[in-house]
């Protein structure tokens, strides 16, 4: 399905300024973005920003054509401490217009201060549900950590019952955290994936090295493939980690997009 909306997450930018993202993938040539709001790792928009800084942000990304189906909002939702902030989150994807909030069910890139079993992770969930359902927001757990596969958030999803909570299938996180056949995870259970993080792998299984998309060594037409043999049409969403040391400069992340983005066109999609 060549006609999936394609998305740059701005986490490609750690590290770095949200204006130089949003400049970066404009002039990739793309028009959407998801916006990080991740607490200590990325936070290039946030719900304790000032709404005169939640303004200025809506000014620039009209000003690069950008729009925000997503937003990056991770929590530990197993953490009952932690759900406001994640309710203040999906305040702030619900003032950005985005459709998707993504969110791994532990604190991504942060150690989990808290954990729970799945009826609780569930009840969780459920509390919030009803903010979702008043937004038009989809909560899409992110395949991460210890719940590193679409089976696993599959029983997640299926306990809560609500087509308001799908998966985010994470591509080379179901590789370096699950250590499954991605293909394989994916066609058990396309129809729950509903946003997908599409990121590549080089280096070893576990080392941190995720480079621009067509860089690594995961088969991605193969799982683009098994999405599209589902009659799957979840949106498409570049995610570029590079190293542990992270890129040197904004231009090595804008090389990456760029060469990204070159990538998927090559495959036929447009960006």
């Amino acid at each position: 399905m060549k006609n999936r909306m394609i998305i740059v997450n701005s986490n490609c930018y750690h590290g770095f300024p949200l204006k130089d993202a949003l400049a970066g993938i404009a002039e990739a040539g793309f028009h959407n973005v998801e916006l990080t709001a991740t607490k200590g790792w990325t936070e290039h928009v946030f719900p304790t920003m000032s709404f005169r800084g939640l303004v200025d942000v809506k000014s620039m990304l009209k000003n690069y054509g950008l729009a925000v189906p997503a937003v990056s909002g991770h929590c530990n939702l197993m953490d009952k401490a932690r759900l406001p902030d994640f309710v203040d989150n999906i305040h702030l994807a619900g003032f950005f217009g985005a459709r998707y909030i993504v969110s791994s069910v532990g604190e991504a890139h942060l150690k989990d201060m808290a954990s729970a079993g799945d009826e609780a992770l569930r009840d969780n969930i459920l509390s919030f549900l009803p903010l979702l359902k008043d937004l038009g927001i989809t909560l899409v757990l992110e395949t991460h950590g210890e719940h590193g596969t679409a089976s696993r958030l599959a029983k997640i999803v299926d306990m809560v019952g609500s087509p308001s909570v799908r998966i985010c299938y994470d591509t080379a996180n179901a590789v370096f955290y699950g250590n499954v056949n991605g293909t394989e995870d994916v066609e058990a259970n396309a129809d729950l994936i509903e946003y997908v993080h599409l990121k590549d792998k080089a280096g070893g299984r576990t080392e941190w090295n995720f480079p621009a998309l067509g860089e690594g060594w995961l088969d991605l037409p193969a799982l683009l493939k098994a999405l599209d043999n589902s009659g799957n049409e979840a949106p498409l969403s570049i995610e570029i980690e590079f190293t542990k040391d992270g890129a040197a400069s904004s231009c090595e992340v804008d090389e990456a997009v760029f060469k990204s983005g070159r990538y998927l066109k090559s495959l036929g999609y447009t960006l």
